[in-house]
This record gives C-alpha cells, sequence and structure tokens, in this order.
C-alpha cells in the first residue's frame, strides 16, 4: 500500500507540473485586444484523489506537492483546517527544490479555512490545485471576533499563481444575505441598523501573472472574486453562482487592475456577473454567459466627486439573459475622468430588462444632485447585439450629464425585440452624441448625430 500511495504522489507530481510547464510557456500577446489562441473550455485539470484515508496519519510528500492531509488537515469540513493550509503555504512559497510548488487539496474532503491572507513573493510559481471542497465558518455568528469580516481567503504580492482544479469553494454567504441591514430585508426595500460587513470570497490584491481556471465558486457573502491592483489576470473555464437576490454578489470585480482576460465561463448571481472599476485598462471578455443577475458593468464610477478612469475594454461573443441589465456604463454625478474605447460585440440578450444602458445619473438614494461635472463616456460601440428585452424599460437607455455630453456612441446591428407581445418601447436618449452604422431595432431616432459644440465639450471634462 506504501508504495502505491508513493507511486500516485509521484504522478501527481509528473502531471501537475506538466500542465503548469504548459501554462508556463504560454505567453500573453495582448496588445489591443490581440490575443493568442486559447484551446477549448475546459472542465478543469483532473488529478486523481489521494488514496489516504481521512483517518489515516500525516504523511510525507516528494518535494514540490504540498498536500494538505500531509499538514494534518482534517477534512471533515467541521475542523478548522486554517493552521494546514497555512503552512502548506509557507513551506510551497519558500520551496526552492523544484520548478513549481503544487499546494493540493484533494478530491472527497470538505476543508473549513477561517479567513487567511497568503502572502508572497514565493521562490516558485505556485499551482493552487483544489479537487475537493473548500468552505468558511457558516455564517456571522460563527465567523471568530478577531476575524476580518471584510474578506476571506486573499492572495497578496503574489507572483505566477495558478488557482486552479475541478473542486469547488463554497462562500456559505445565506446567513450573510439574511442580516437585517441587508436591501431586501427591510420593510418597503428600506435597510435595518446594525453592522453589515460581509466577506469577499476571494481577494487578490497587488499580484501579477495569475490564472483562475475550473472551479466552481457559489453562494459568496459578498463579492466571489475581487482583484485590486494587479495585471496580467488569466480567467478561464470557471462557475460562478449564487441565487438571484443575493445582495452585493458580484461574480468578479477587477479595481486599477489591467491587462484581463476573463473567458469561456458561466455567471449567475445576484448582482453584476463582471464589474469593473475605477484604474481598469485592457480588458477582454469572452464567450461569457451571464445571468440570471445584474449583466456586465463598467462602474460605478465616480462616487464622492472622484477621478475614474476606463479604457480599452472588450465584451464579445456572449449570451446574458434574464437579468436586469444588460451592458452597462454607470457613473455618479459629480466625478471626473474618462470611460473610453469600449467595444460590446456579438452579444445575445434574452429577457433583459436593459439590454443596453449609459447611466450618469446613476444614485443609490434620494440625495444625489445634478452636478456640473461628470465622467467623460466616449468612443462606444455597440455591435451586433441582438435578443429580447422585458417590456418594462426601454431596451436603449442613453442617459448623460447635462454638463459633459456622452460622445461618439456608435450603433450597428442592433436588434432587439420585445420577449412578450408587440408592444415596441422606443429608445431614450438625454445629451448623446454619436452615429448609427445601420438600421436599428428599435430606430434610435433621438441620438444626435457629429458632435456637441466645442465649448460645450471642453467645458468640465478630464479625459485622463
Amino acid at each position: 500500500m506504501a508504495s502505491l500511495n508513493m507511486t500516485l504522489l509521484l504522478l501527481h507530481i509528473v502531471f501537475i507540473t506538466f500542465s503548469y510547464s504548459e501554462a508556463r510557456h504560454h505567453k500573453h500577446t495582448y496588445k489591443g485586444h490581440k490575443h493568442a489562441h486559447y484551446p477549448p473550455p475546459a472542465s478543469g485539470i483532473s488529478v486523481p484523489p489521494s488514496s489516504q484515508p481521512a483517518d489515516a496519519p500525516a504523511y510525507n510528500v516528494p518535494s514540490g506537492v504540498f498536500d494538505i492531509l500531509s499538514f494534518g488537515a482534517a477534512g471533515d469540513g467541521i475542523v478548522d483546517d486554517t493552521d494546514a493550509f497555512k503552512t502548506a503555504w509557507d513551506s510551497a512559497c519558500t520551496n526552492t527544490d523544484s520548478d513549481t510548488s503544487v499546494i493540493h487539496a484533494p478530491g472527497g474532503y470538505t476543508f473549513m479555512i477561517q479567513s487567511t491572507i497568503f502572502t508572497g513573493p514565493c521562490q516558485t510559481p505556485i499551482i493552487f490545485q483544489i479537487d475537493g471542497s473548500v468552505v468558511p465558518p457558516d455564517g456571522p455568528e460563527a465567523w471568530p471576533q478577531n476575524m476580518s469580516k471584510h474578506q476571506w481567503l486573499v492572495f497578496y504580492r503574489v507572483e505566477g499563481m495558478s488557482l486552479q482544479g475541478g473542486g469547488r469553494i463554497d462562500g456559505r454567504g445565506e446567513k450573510w444575505w439574511d442580516l437585517p441591514c441587508k436591501p431586501h430585508k427591510g420593510v418597503n426595500g428600506t435597510t435595518m441598523p446594525g453592522p453589515c460587513d460581509s466577506p469577499i470570497a476571494i481577494r487578490f490584491f497587488q499580484s501579477s501573472n495569475l490564472t483562475v481556471k475550473g472551479l466552481k465558486i457559489q453562494n459568496s457573502p459578498q463579492f466571489h472574486f475581487r482583484f485590486d491592483v494587479c495585471h496580467d489576470v488569466h480567467i478561464e473555464s470557471i462557475h460562478i453562482t449564487a441565487p438571484a437576490l443575493s445582495p452585493n454578489t458580484d461574480g468578479i470585480h477587477i479595481e486599477n487592475t489591467n491587462n484581463v482576460e476573463i473567458y469561456n465561463s458561466v455567471i449567475s448571481n445576484g448582482d453584476d456577473c463582471v464589474s469593473i472599476g475605477s484604474g481598469c485598462y485592457d480588458v477582454d471578455i469572452r464567450n461569457i454567459t451571464c445571468g440570471p443577475g445584474h449583466g456586465i458593468s463598467i462602474g460605478s464610477l465616480g462616487n464622492h466627486n472622484s477621478r475614474a478612469c476606463v479604457h480599452n475594454v472588450t465584451v464579445r461573443d456572449s449570451k446574458i439573459q434574464l437579468s436586469e441589465n444588460g451592458v452597462r456604463i454607470k457613473t455618479w454625478q459629480g466625478g471626473s475622468g474618462a470611460v473610453s474605447g469600449v467595444t460590446f460585440d456579438n452579444i445575445h440578450m434574452e429577457g433583459v430588462r436593459n439590454p443596453i444602458i449609459i447611466d450618469q445619473f446613476y444614485c443609490l438614494g434620494r440625495g444625489c444632485n445634478n452636478q456640473s461635472s461628470a465622467v467623460f463616456v466616449s468612443d462606444i460601440v455597440y455591435s451586433n447585439l441582438k435578443g429580447t428585452y422585458d417590456v418594462r424599460s426601454p431596451p436603449m437607455h442613453f442617459a448623460c450629464s447635462d454638463a459633459v455630453p456622452c460622445t461618439n456612441i456608435t450603433l450597428a446591428d442592433i436588434e432587439l425585440l420585445p420577449a412578450q407581445g408587440e408592444m415596441m418601447l422606443d429608445a431614450f436618449c438625454w445629451n448623446v452624441y454619436g452615429s448609427l452604422q445601420s438600421l436599428t431595432i428599435p430606430p434610435v431616432s433621438c441620438l444626435e448625430e457629429g458632435m456637441p459644440p466645442q465649448p460645450i465639450l471642453e467645458t468640465g471634462i478630464d479625459r485622463c
């Protein structure tokens, strides 16, 4: 039996290291959204489950592979396995005996981890291979008082890491969503007083050359993924799910992050499938199935009179279904900066309430005043967007600032029909300038052709 175990572990090393070696030799060719060809989506890398029974004593593994069980993890979903994960990470991070370090959470086990920060930089690239299940403490009452309630699993200053596998990360968010401070719990949409902190499931901070692939992530208390101050991020073939009414459960949120690729994934949740915050550029989103949820959003930007810049974003070859919004740009009044160079291409809508929306009057309360400054929105292309919309709202809604018009808005091959009945709503436009490259359904007769007068265009605009 010992010989068989050692043979399987050696096969682990060869298989995972070979997989990583292929990934290491893939070079990003991100220049103006021109990419290397990626293979079709995979169901995740399959690693044979550990043959070690749950009640067996800890065992040694060859250098390069750090099996969580060998560091004392119980894997029963009840006993706290945080120390085992932290020790495995520290050992892998300081490993110099191999070109790649592999942390393996094997299938057939459920590991319970407290709020934890995994810190780099490390001596070698790390593959974090999750084939089992990973869960946090079950709700606010079980969350230790000395632990952060803002985040669960944090990766800080890591370089060249891959978070992958065929396993599941379950945020156990139900009890967090039911806090009385959450929007859907109060009377008539109001909220009740009390603490409202809810953890982000997975956060990468100040990290680079990251890959997330093959995993299933579900029921985060708040955002499922958040990337802050990162670059060179590749996300592929992941599946994110949460109930449609779960509050603030964005699938993937990026902030001050660039060179991002999000491919071949399914996201169904209670907020934005993908949300793009300030400081992001060179973002390519391709072959995403989104919804139910709130669609794919740039913003919100410019809150509290802040400066926000987003440019060079492409969303293409995707499907948005049964969602509150389709593709959206949302900014607060009083902000500054710019959103520019955005393309939405070949997107199918199915039963979406607001398929195309620019909202420069975004406001979550009643005390939002119209202000003379705004985030400048320009050079936005909508091409080959087709499908059906919920007839409660106009299928195209362009609400641009009174003082800072939206400019160079281009529409081509737009065909949006009512999901039910024959009543077709007109597009809505306010202070928006651009061009129609072809006839649209419905017609967009409210779009102003050309450019606004130069004195208006130059007033209050910060182009980043």
